[in-house]
């Protein structure tokens, strides 16, 4: 059942500011003329402020001039797909960062912008409860409060992986400090955040999961999902036990389950289903977001983007634009009788040889190969008032059920307090396979299956280059041989900071990339 919470943006344009010198939720409303602290007193209000925070999440896929869904601005660095697009200079950004020569012009320039503006907004709602009146319950408080927290570690949480050592800030930025925030390591900003998220967590307010018509907003199952991705990241083994014991409260609570069928996860119908732990909500319907108003509510452009261009076959969506084009060898790893495969690859290898006008435009490395996943379909865009190509329903699945039965499976294993032996079983038995034996290579093999086209290889690999138990020997997964220009080492870990931002504090410092 498609269920959507609709935020919109409050003062979208005027609250762009980053870090440098320079169903049923409520419809903001401009506080026009009122000051902030008479504004910002009773429910309704501080609910408008809520939802503004929430809004940035919708952002990436399309905005401040950049194309950046989430799913592929990572796994453009992994080995699943290619970059793709109409030539080698569409979307050049993408692919030099696939080459791992990036710099300062060709960076994921807006995804900063997009989440400082969230940070920005989650401290200005921290703000203002407290100027609230008797209308905002002590519990409504407390629950907005430790939303707008979770969210800040979100969009920290984003630009830490990407960007690593990045200005950080709790309290909105004023004249007093320049609008200037101290630039800190990865590793301090990876300490404050994991505190402020144990914060969250410890405080037991949000639900393990909330009611159909409030799905999107930050739980504390997406709050345990966001620690174990976290500490597994940072292999920061002294929390690896809390991080299990997350997971188990996740699995024992009933809540959750892994859908029965796998294809059906990226139907509408999939949509917050009993696996879903959290989506980013997208909504053809009612639309007001076009090419004229990006950061407006509506739809998600990510399936044009990643579709084949001038399909003939294609009913209402509209031109694809040929982006994330898979690679054969992905599809080639399933094993016969694994339904993952047919759920995620979306094969037209069968209109090879044929002339365009019976297949489609062949655009820069195009396999035939394409994400199924996230497919454009007619029904997903049929509600779209205008722009249809730019507004798809299709909600971005973040977390997902099976990836905590996986995380649960690596931390027993990785803890030595168990083999996570029937936690690896089930996310097996749902694709059709037999058991084989849950140790840690395995278990990132099976990451690998479960979750191609969904943002996570890129940030596995990383990760395991430094785990010496592991054999996967994922840094060789991201050498140049047959696919890129240059190879991945460690200082890759990080892209670069761009020029505008560089620009606007001299103080902050280039990542050595």
């Amino acid at each position: 059942m498609k269920t959507t919470i609709k935020t919109f943006g409050l003062f979208a344009a005027a609250l762009l500011l980053t870090t440098s010198c320079s169903d049923d939720f409520l419809t903001v409303t401009k506080p026009d003329g009122d000051p902030l602290e008479e504004y910002y007193v009773n429910d309704q209000r501080i609910n408008e402020a809520l939802n503004a925070a929430y809004d940035p999440i919708h952002w990436p896929d399309w905005g401040l001039g950049q194309y950046n869904a989430l799913n592929i601005d990572a796994e453009i660095m992994g080995d699943d797909f290619w970059v793709g697009g109409e030539t080698k200079t569409d979307m050049k950004n993408w692919h030099m960062l696939s080459n791992f020569v990036a710099d300062e012009n060709n960076t994921l320039s807006s995804l900063w912008t997009v989440n400082y503006s969230g940070i920005k907004r989650c401290n200005d709602l921290l703000r203002y409860l407290g100027w609230v009146d008797t209308s905002v319950t002590p519990e409504n408080k407390k629950s907005y409060e430790m939303q707008a927290r979770c969210m800040r570690v979100y969009y920290y949480n984003m630009l830490w992986h990407y960007f690593g050592n990045i200005p950080f800030y709790l309290e909105n930025l004023t004249a007093a400090t320049n609008y200037c925030a101290p630039q800190k390591t990865a590793d301090e900003v990876y300490a404050e955040l994991i505190s402020e998220l144990e914060a969250v967590i410890d405080s037991k307010v949000l639900p393990m999961r909330w009611e159909d018509s409030q799905s999107g907003r930050a739980s504390q199952a997406m709050a345990y999902m966001m620690y174990a991705e976290m500490v597994t990241y940072q292999n920061d083994k002294d929390r690896f036990g809390k991080a299990l014991d997350y997971m188990k409260e996740i699995i024992n609570s009933g809540k959750y389950a892994l859908n029965p069928d796998f294809a059906n996860l990226w139907d509408e119908s999939g949509e917050w289903c009993s696996e879903s732990i959290w989506e980013i909500n997208y909504e053809d319907g009612g639309n007001d977001r076009g090419w004229n108003s990006p950061l407006a509510t509506g739809g998600t452009i990510m399936p044009t983007l990643i579709s084949p261009n001038n399909y003939v076959l294609s009913d209402r969506w509209g031109d694809g634009w040929g982006f994330l084009p898979m690679r054969v060898e992905t599809y080639d790893m399933y094993a016969e009788g694994d339904v993952r495969r047919d759920a995620t690859v979306w094969d037209l290898r069968h209109l090879e040889g044929l002339a365009e006008e019976n297949s489609y435009h062949l655009r820069y490395e195009n396999t035939y190969l394409w994400l199924n996943k996230y497919r454009p379909k007619a029904e997903n865009n049929a509600d779209a008032a205008y722009d249809n190509n730019l507004n798809f329903n299709n909600n971005y699945r973040y977390y997902r059920y099976a990836e905590c039965l996986l995380y649960a499976a690596e931390l027993a294993v990785r803890t030595g307090s168990g083999n996570g032996q029937a936690w690896f079983d089930e996310v097996r038995s749902r694709a059709g396979l037999s058991s084989i034996t849950a140790n840690l290579d395995n278990i990132i093999e099976e990451r690998h299956l479960e979750f191609v086209g969904e943002g996570k290889r890129y940030w596995d690999l990383v990760r395991m280059v430094d785990v010496p138990e592991s054999s996967v020997n994922a840094q060789n997964k991201l050498v140049a041989e047959g696919y890129r220009e240059n190879n991945w080492t460690k200082n890759k870990k990080y892209i670069p900071i761009a020029q505008a931002e560089l620009d606007s504090d001299p103080a902050l410092k280039q990542n050595n990339y």
